[in-house]
């Protein structure tokens, strides 16, 4: 593992390294497979003088590729199964040695000098399964059932032909010694081996090394059971035969422990059950298929006989129908996981909006019979992307999970609590129709939220709006949901951690807002859009400082439709980010009209501009700005950008980003509506502002000893110490101009100054400094 103090580049370096390393060991690994199958053609077909040197070459080769590959390529915490396979390699050399170089030892049939090149054969044989049986157990293919199941089946067809054409054939020859007996029996430990290795090859990935492995155990296979026939005289199999796939394992196990793919064969491998492809449908119909041709082609040659092949075929009939059941049920649970993340929130596990649906349909049918109402409440949690943005994504599912835990606490058991999207759940009841059980659930929910959720970053408190909306059955489950819906937004209107009851008056309210919506898109490709100046005046000197730019909408058949009902909706919509750019432009460009109309000498103006949240979130809104002041030719200072408290914490952290660059440039930043956020000395520290604008609420009764009063006059000694201006807004009387201006404020805009209108009604007090 790389330090992480390592310095730059040396994981980059290490990587680079290792790939060429795994490059060369490939090329290295198909280099001797290509030799291989060179020096296992000239073995076969060669001069019967070559045979010898070839066969002890080719051994030895096999041998030393092993060896090389173990110790270089096998990563040290990896190399144990690959060790047991050398070490069984080893000793299957020592049997061929002894075989060749002890009197009778090779002789067949075989005579008691047999046992002693035996003795190194079996535990070689034992070693192999042991390797082969950790390999999967470090590859976890004991999880992939069909690879398990198919890898029986195969050697289940082995042993089928091991029995009848070496076990049964020499349990039935006359005379048979002892050590006969014993041989008999042998090939059991290859069937072993088949399964393993079976089981290895259809279960992970396909490596190259696995191949060549395979190839390995098959050979191994086919030369063991040819030796068998020759040993018990059962056919009259070339010994030349068996010496070439005998030669040809070790070279083929050599040429896999050579390739850099080896290390998968020991690493834990993800399994995937894909769809039965033809060659593994093939193999088991084969496997099927065998024990049947050979019965009919082997008449069957006594009792004994018999029993095994029936038993056999019993097993292997057996194993096909458990491995039918088992894909059938595998489908079935498969299925039932989909229908289930069909139903289901895949975070919470609680039904969602389909199951939801399907639930108020079965509900409805039987409301109107049985005199049941059916209620939804549609809650929402306040603020939550606060909690996304603070802690992180992490932290918010935990949370929705632990609100999840907290509603399913407070339900009956055949009420229904879902979760259809984001922060959104809904509870779904039936109850009689006289009873009040939403809105005391509803009543109940807020009260629990008080308590804080125990989260990994702390205890986190967090508030609930909810909407109630109730059905006597009939009602489309869409449309229940729209209206606890919208009766939800009612209560985050009423200032949220409320519930709210849906009657038809909210509904005509949405659909008025859905209108309003529909016109509002497009109306400033329409020309329908137009700004508005209000003045902004000295309150020391009397004179012009500026104006701020207001948006008016003028629709041709809902007449001139209020701020108070297009904004919020521009808002929402996200169409105050292009209407919003078109105000900044126009302003700018009339300021700038205006500042060259009065000239140099007159008191410079400003114009000021509000920027939505959906602006502030928005990094193009620098960039926007920057091209207007270059347009425009205007000093930074001339244009004053006005944020609201409560959007700029809405999302602190990226409105902060924005407007320190906006300062950067140069731009006034005003806070507007001051009084009726936040409002403390910590957040004026924090925001990059020059102008504080002073909210009209606190401005009406001034002057009059009205219970504002004070609370003015603090404001103005806090931004006083901060050196920043204030702007007074709704000034409508002498009175309170005067009072505000004995308090020390510096600049007053209302209706006493001047009522928004449209440039050209300003031409006369743009062409003198007015002293009201």
């Amino acid at each position: 593992m790389i330090s992480a103090l390592a310095p730059k580049g040396t994981e980059t370096a290490g990587a680079v390294a290792s790939d060429g390393l795994s490059r060369r060991s490939a090329a290295r690994a198909w280099v001797f497979t290509a030799g291989s199958a060179g020096a296992l053609t000239l073995l076969a077909v060669g001069p019967e003088f070559l045979r010898l040197p070839l066969l002890a070459l080719c051994i030895g080769a096999g041998l030393g590729a092993m060896t090389y590959g173990v110790r270089r390529i096998a990563l040290p915490d990896q190399r144990g199964p690959w060790v047991h396979l050398v070490m069984a390699a080893w000793l299957f050399f020592g049997g061929i040695v002894i075989r060749a170089l002890v009197p009778g030892a090779g002789e067949s049939p075989p005579t008691t000098m047999a046992l002693i090149p035996d003795a190194f054969v079996l535990p070689a044989y034992l070693l192999e399964g042991y390797a082969f049986g950790t390999m999967l157990q470090r590859r976890r293919a004991a999880d992939d059932d069909p690879a398990r199941v198919d890898a029986v089946l195969v050697g289940l067809a082995a042993g089928f032909m091991s029995w009848t054409y070496l076990m049964a054939p020499s349990i039935d020859q006359d005379g048979l010694p002892p050590l006969r007996v014993a041989n008999a029996f042998f090939p059991i430990i290859d069937v072993v081996l088949v399964v393993l290795v079976a089981q290895l090859a259809l279960s992970g990935a396909r490596a190259p090394s696995l191949w060549m492995l395979n190839l390995a155990a098959a050979s191994m296979f086919i030369g063991d059971f040819f030796f068998m026939l020759r040993d018990g005289a059962v056919a009259d199999v070339p010994g030349h035969l068996v010496d070439v796939l005998f030669t040809a394992t070790f070279l083929l196990v050599g040429a896999a422990t050579l390739h850099p793919s080896m290390r998968t064969l020991t690493e834990p491998q993800r399994i995937i059950v894909k769809k039965l492809g033809k060659l593994r449908t093939g193999i088991i119909a084969l496997m099927v298929a065998v024990p049947v041709v050979i019965t009919t082609v082997e008449p069957i040659g006594g009792v004994l006989d018999g029993t095994v092949r029936a038993v056999l075929c019993v097993l292997l009939i057996m194993t096909v129908f458990y491995r039918v059941v088992r894909s059938n049920n595998s489908r079935a649970r498969a299925e039932n996981v989909t229908r289930r993340r069909a139903t289901h929130d895949a975070l919470t596990d609680l039904p969602n909006r389909e199951l939801l649906t399907d639930t108020i349909t079965r509900w409805g049918d039987r409301a109107s019979a049985e005199g049941q109402e059916i209620s939804l409440l549609f809650i929402d949690l306040d603020h939550f992307k606060m909690v996304n943005d603070h802690w992180g994504h992490e932290v918010g599912d935990e949370l929705l999970c632990a609100v999840a835990g907290r509603l399913s606490s407070q339900v009956r058991g055949e009420d229904l609590v879902c979760r259809i999207g984001g922060d959104e759940f809904v509870i779904a009841l039936a109850s009689p129709s006289h009873s009040a059980l939403a809105e005391s659930l509803a009543a109940r929910v807020l009260a629990v939220f008080v308590k804080p959720f125990e989260l990994s970053v702390g205890n986190v408190v967090v508030s609930a709006s909810i909407g109630v909306a109730k059905s006597l059955g009939g009602a489309h489950a869409v449309e229940l949901i729209r209206d606890a819906d919208t009766a939800m937004y009612k209560a985050k209107g009423s200032g949220r951690n409320a519930y709210a009851v849906f009657d038809s008056s909210l509904r005509e309210r949405v659909r008025t807002r859905m209108d309003l919506e529909q016109a509002l898109r497009g109306a400033l490709e329409r020309g329908e859009l137009f700004a508005t100046y209000q003045p902004i005046i000295d309150l020391t000197t009397g004179e012009l400082d500026g104006f701020e730019t207001l948006m008016r909408w003028e629709h041709p058949e809902l007449g001139s439709v209020s701020p108070l009902q297009f904004i919020p909706i521009a808002e929402e919509t996200g169409l105050i980010v292009d209407a919003g750019a078109w105000l900044l432009r126009e302003s700018a460009h009339q300021l700038a009209a205006w500042r060259a109309e009065r000239g140099p000498d007159a008191r410079p103006l400003h114009v000021s501009v509000n920027v939505s949240v959906r602006q502030l979130r928005d990094r193009a809104l620098v960039q926007l700005v920057q091209d207007v002041l270059a347009e425009t030719g205007l000093p930074p200072e001339a244009l004053w950008l006005e944020i609201t408290e409560s959007g700029v914490m809405e999302d602190l952290e990226t409105a902060l980003d924005t407007l320190n660059a906006l300062r950067d440039l140069g731009v006034t930043m005003a806070i507007d509506d001051f009084g009726t956020g936040y409002s403390s000395l910590s957040y004026l520290n924090l925001l990059p502002v020059g102008i504080v604008k002073l909210d009209r609420s606190f401005v009406s009764e001034v002057g009059l000893h009205g219970a504002n009063e004070s609370i003015v006059r603090a404001v103005l000694a806090m931004t006083g110490a901060l050196n920043l201006r204030v702007v007074a807004e709704g000034v409508e009387t002498e009175l309170q101009r005067d009072w505000l201006h004995e308090q020390g404020c510096d600049l007053g805009q209302g209706w006493l100054f001047g009522k928004p209108l449209i440039a050209t009604a300003h031409a006369e007090l743009i062409r003198r400094d007015v002293r009201v």
